[in-house]
């Protein structure tokens, strides 16, 4: 995809997010791979609804920022990401409600965060691990991300939000609203015996999906 269809498509979607409710005021960022191997960035304090194509942040091949406005204090985040993961084309960052209550819950599993109540969210994220608190825009959640070594494509920062990569904006927005939508669905049915997928059958989803899936 070239540069100007590529910026289209990310204001076009981060809106949609926007418009639905999975973030809201100037909250949430958004970052893909150019065909250059550079980065297009939501800049800092923007409303994903109103992103203009025109004015993303741009950073060359080497990092360096060439055009623009100043990004996201998340860069940390994103960089991470694409460091580690050979395959991530877009990183989505988002601050949705039921995701975000989730992670506020004292007996959520940190290694793994939703549980497997559907094969969708296992097929689109794998495991999704809860990182602790962190100030906005400290580079230690970079660092904690760095220290999964790639092997988690989506992680939780607790009582902040998720953060997802994928192998283009279409697949990361996607597989975010697939978070937010288990979140949802963990927090209705809380308390009720739910039968979850068991063993067997996330083993049958991780096989036929080619899921990645750490014990």
């Amino acid at each position: 995809m070239n540069e100007a269809a590529l910026r289209d498509q990310i204001c076009l979607l981060a809106r949609s997010l926007f418009e639905r409710g999975l973030t809201h005021g100037s909250t949430g960022n958004i970052s893909a791979r150019t065909e250059d191997g550079g980065l297009l960035v939501s800049p800092t304090g923007t409303s994903f609804g109103r992103l203009d194509p025109g004015r993303l942040s741009k950073f060359d091949h080497q990092g360096q920022h060439v055009g623009g406005d100043k990004p996201t204090k998340e860069m940390p985040l994103h960089k991470a990401f694409y460091d580690t993961r050979s395959t991530a084309g877009a990183v989505v960052h988002l601050h949705s409600c039921h995701s975000v209550a989730l992670s506020m819950l004292p007996d959520v599993d940190p290694d793994s965060f939703l549980p497997p109540l559907t094969a969708y969210g296992i097929m689109l994220l794998g495991k999704v691990k809860l990182l602790p608190v962190f100030v906005p825009g400290d580079p230690a959640m970079g660092t904690a991300i760095r220290g999964l070594e790639g092997k988690r494509s989506a992680v939780m920062l607790a009582n902040h939000g998720p953060v997802v990569a994928g192998k283009d904006v279409e697949a990361a927005c996607n597989a975010i609203e697939e978070l937010e939508a288990t979140a949802r669905l963990a927090l209705l049915l809380r308390g009720s015996g739910v039968l979850e997928l068991n063993t067997e059958q996330v083993q049958a989803v991780v096989s036929k999906f080619d899921v990645e899936w750490d014990d």
